[in-house]
């Protein structure tokens, strides 16, 4: 079974600012002679983490990674304003521009994978393919899955924890409940509706669950990701269409695509990675057997950096 590559630091770091209002945080790993990689963080909101650059073998790859606006290093820390998937669509094509990189691989997991997916579609031209895990449509389906709709029959007492915090008159519609509060001027509201939200995600994502105490000095990344998550979730992603990333794989048809899958997932179940597999016939769908949705499973780690090496070898 392959492992993560040892830990890297970047070879660089730099602050765009990509709006009057946002300034984002992007770095480079790897060889900067390497291939170039775009790395596409989940969430949204989650931000990058060193975990993220092992992946990849450094001897070989050029890594680019950057925090999402309202996350992260990125700046202002949780702003919803000027925050749509279109926006950093673009922030991403600013970062190409700005590292004069005419084509790279794609590699997204979870809301990654989303932004893949809308990134790849919006600009086939500037990727060689894609390496895709945990498969998140951004379909209201896959979003009532996880709020309301099927997780919580694997997981009751999560769910009755979560939604402990709403009144009864609240819970026809938990993903409004929760924006009200998460988007409310109350600071004190705002922290126990997200401490409440990312336990109810994080008991979710593994096959064993370790819900540790969210330290301190963590709480305000803990806020601005369940914040950014639900504002992306009452706007439906800001696509046009509930199929949108799943109607426009026809932009990207041509390319090579690695998905890989957690058979367990619970957040992102495997139906919406059988149904992009079935309509990108090209490419191969990895289902790991043994694994739910977390990137740092074994089983998911070894699929997805067997892919990476399997594609240094691409021409």
């Amino acid at each position: 079974m392959s492992e993560l590559f040892p830990p890297l630091e970047p070879f660089d770091s730099f602050r765009l600012r990509v709006s009057e209002l946002h300034e984002i945080h992007v770095e480079q790993a790897g060889d900067p002679a390497g291939k170039p990689v775009i790395f596409f963080h989940g969430g949204p909101g989650a931000g990058i983490s060193p975990l993220h650059r092992r992946f990849f073998d450094p001897k070989a790859w050029r890594v680019v990674l950057f925090d999402q606006r309202g996350c992260g290093r990125s700046t202002p820390l949780g702003e919803l304003r000027e925050n749509t998937t279109w926006d950093l669509v673009a922030d991403a094509e600013r970062i190409r521009e700005r590292l004069g990189i005419e084509r790279w691989l794609v590699f997204g997991g979870s809301w990654g994978s989303t932004l893949g997916l809308a990134y790849a579609e919006a600009h086939p031209e500037r990727c060689t393919g894609l390496i895709l895990r945990g498969i998140f449509l951004s379909r209201s389906s896959e979003v009532t899955w996880t709020f309301g709709g099927g997780a919580q029959r694997v997981f009751p007492d999560g769910w009755a924890e979560f939604l402990s915090l709403l009144g009864e008159d609240e819970r026809a519609d938990v993903m409004a409940a929760y924006h009200r509060r998460l988007t409310s001027d109350d600071l004190a509201v705002r922290r126990e509706a997200a401490l409440a939200w990312n336990r109810w995600e994080e008991l979710a994502s593994h096959l064993v669950a370790d819900l540790a105490p969210v330290a301190e000095e963590d709480v305000p990344a803990e806020v601005a990701l369940a914040r950014i998550e639900a504002h992306y979730f009452v706007n439906g992603a800001f696509l046009s269409s509930d199929d949108q990333l799943l109607r426009d794989v026809e932009k990207i048809r041509h390319l090579p695509a690695v998905i890989v899958q957690g058979r367990y997932d619970m957040v992102c179940p495997a139906v919406s990675a059988w149904d992009l597999h079935r309509a990108w016939p090209g490419s191969r769908l990895v289902l790991v057997p043994a694994a739910g949705h977390s990137a740092d499973e074994p089983g998911i780690v070894s699929a997805l950096v067997d892919a990476t090496e399997e594609w240094k070898t691409r021409g």
